[in-house]
């Protein structure tokens, strides 16, 4: 099987009730241990994701292929929720984070696709200017996959829960990244 283009991804609004046991299968599995919620159990995600969904600054979705769940999606507003004091956010400025669901039948390229979804999915809104992120300094891999669409880390920064690189898209190195030359080939 080959990795879907991005383009074939659509995005529903969480609903903390009933995504709760699905999420809790992929933030718990052993591959989701930057997500931090490792012994979380299926009422502290319903009562985590209940509070994002409330809350006026901070949204989730569900990503689908093909109408079945394979992804999850947040994004807030960095000047009122995560990087509140640890950087100087710039007008259109949103943060981002996304967790692709784990499977025994991985697809070369799939979470490529996922994350180039997920960053077209946030520039669609005009309001957005850059994304920004910022993943623990240990995961490589995610840091592998924001280059490759267009991210360049710009500071570290020390969190609560762990230090992190601050990473940045704009619009334009999105367009200029590896994720949109391969969609011109």
């Amino acid at each position: 099987m080959t990795a879907p283009t991005a383009s074939r991804f659509t995005v529903r609004p969480l609903d903390p009730v009933a995504d709760a046991e699905l999420l809790h299968g992929w933030v718990t599995d052993p591959k989701a241990a930057f997500w931090m919620m490792q012994d979380a159990t299926v009422e502290d995600i319903r009562r985590e994701y209940g509070a994002i969904t409330a809350h006026e600054h901070h949204h989730a979705a569900v990503g689908l292929l093909d109408g079945e769940p394979v992804f999850l999606m947040e994004w807030y507003d960095p000047r009122q929720v995560e990087l509140v004091g640890l950087y100087e956010p710039e007008p259109g400025d949103v943060g981002m984070h996304f967790l692709v669901a784990p499977t025994d039948t991985p697809v070369r390229g799939f979470t490529r696709a996922v994350i180039t979804a997920v960053v077209t999915e946030l520039f669609t809104d005009p309001a957005n200017r850059r994304i920004v992120v910022e993943p623990d300094i240990r995961n490589d891999a995610v840091h592998a996959l924001n280059e490759y669409v267009g991210f360049e880390v710009v500071d570290k920064i020390e969190k609560p829960e762990k230090d992190a690189f601050l990473a940045v898209c704009t619009r334009e190195g999105f367009q200029r990244s590896d994720a949109m030359r391969e969609v011109v080939r």
